[in-house]
This record gives structure tokens, sequence and C-alpha cells, in this order.
């Protein structure tokens, strides 16, 4: 049996305590553990109630650590257990931690999810299954991952694709309207959208070349294909490597004859 003869607060950290047993330093103590075991001069302490109190502060000590790495953002209870582990807290401490701030509710992986769905939506606009990677990064629970992505509608992914796809044919307008949807289908897949949004969004959005347009591209697409196998074809093969070329990028048959009957009539 020992006796707390004196307790002293810490001058760098005014809510921890230092504990003296028999006229001796003996450990700190958190304000809320001297609080919890009604820590006062005078009072005896066995060993056990003294290894009782180290848990707890142990606790106190990584409770107040993850409290601190929540103070900057929300958290979900994988990254504070990561956080806490690497600070090299037991593990049985951690899960101690842990449950007093989700007790508190300071950890709630619930609303996490669901802050972390509607930022992903507004700043990036992905879709679901972009956002389910989010969540397994963050060691969301699959039944919570389908709970709070079935809330994303398809009205509102048909929404966001859609302008995404809209800024897509602002910025190309010097491609074909083949190779805009296939840019399309391509960046709102990679983006986390399901074939069936992508189809929707494609039969909303308007692509289509005037006359001119159609001249610009050639001009920009056609003359290289022409170099390209004008060195090595002639003829009719040349004409049908030509003919193939653009047509796999997607101009129409009209607008390739004639732009080799034009190129041929150069010659």
């Amino acid at each position: 049996m020992r006796m707390i003869t004196k307790i002293a607060r810490q001058k760098n950290n005014p809510e921890r305590y230092n504990i003296y047993l028999n006229e001796e330093y003996a450990f700190p103590v958190d304000e809320a553990i001297l609080i919890q075991f009604g820590l006062t001069k005078g009072k005896v302490l066995d060993e056990f109630e003294i290894q009782e109190i180290a848990y707890e502060d142990e606790i106190r000590k990584a409770f107040n650590k993850g409290l601190n790495f929540l103070s900057y953002q929300m958290r979900s209870e994988h990254e504070v257990k990561k956080k806490l582990l690497a600070l090299e807290f037991g593990e049985a401490v951690v899960l101690e931690a842990i449950q007093k701030l989700k007790s508190y509710g300071f950890i709630n992986d619930e609303n996490y999810s669901k802050a972390l769905l509607d930022t992903k939506k507004a700043t990036m606009k992905k879709g679901p299954r972009a956002i389910r990677q989010d969540l397994i990064k963050k060691g969301i629970e699959k039944n919570l991952q389908d709970e709070v992505l079935a809330t994303y509608s398809f009205e509102e992914q048909v929404k966001l694709a859609k302008q995404l796809a809209e800024k897509i044919v602002r910025a190309e307008s010097k491609r074909t309207p083949t190779q805009i949807k296939t840019k399309i289908q391509d960046y709102l897949l990679r983006k986390g959208y399901a074939f069936s949004i992508v189809e929707e969004v494609l039969s909303q959005v308007e692509i289509g070349q005037d006359d001119d347009n159609w001249q610009q591209l050639l001009d920009a697409q056609g003359e290289k294909v022409w170099k390209k196998y004008v060195s090595k074809y002639t003829g009719y093969e040349l004409k049908m490597k030509v003919k193939q070329a653009l047509y796999q990028k997607g101009f129409p048959i009209e607008i390739i004859d004639r732009f080799i009957e034009e190129k041929e009539n150069e010659e």
C-alpha cells in the first residue's frame, strides 16, 4: 500500500497532474482520471489500483489524441484507429478510446459516409462506383456503403454526368461526334458511372457538326491521315486506307468521299 502525498499540476500541460506516493514521484494522470478515481492527498492505493489508473490514463491520452485528429475534419472509425495505432497505443487502449469517441458522437461512420458522398458529388461529380471505392478506403462496412449509395438516385447521377459530358462537348470542338461520344463514355465510366447512366447521358447530349465544322475537322484530321498514307499507297489502295481511317474517326461517308475527291484533284 502506498499513500498519495502530493499532487502537482504540470507546468507545460495544465490538464495533467503528477502524482507522488510516499513523497516520491509515481506517475502522471489526466485531470479527468484524477476526478474519476477521486485521487486526493492522503488516499491509499494498492498495486492493482495503480495499474488500473495507469490503464485508464492511457485510454484518456488516446482519446485526446483522437479528438485532436478529429478536430481538423471528419474521420471514419478506421482512420482514427489507424492513426492511434501509428502513435503506438496498444490495441485494447485504442478500442476503448474509440468507443468513448463514438459514445460522445465524435465518430459516426453513417454521418461520415453521407458527408463523403455529398462532398464527392459536389466537388468532383463522381459516380457511385468511384465513391464506393472511396468508402472502402475509409474502412466503411459494405452494408453502410450500400445504404448510403442507395440515396444517390438515377436522376441525380444523370444530371451530374450530363454536366461532365457537356463540358467535354464544349472543349472538344475539333473532334468528330463519334470521337466525342467515345471520350464521354470513357470519362464517365472512369468517374464511376454505370453504363446505363452513360447511355442515358449520350441520348440527351447534343453532339452535331455543320458543314463548316466538318471542313475544319477535315483540315485538322483529314490532312494528317492523307499524309500518313499517301507516301505508302497509291490509287484504290490509298483511297480505301484513307476512307477506313476517317470512317473510324466518325466522319460521314459523303464527307470522306468529297475529301478524297478533292485530294485526288489536287494531284
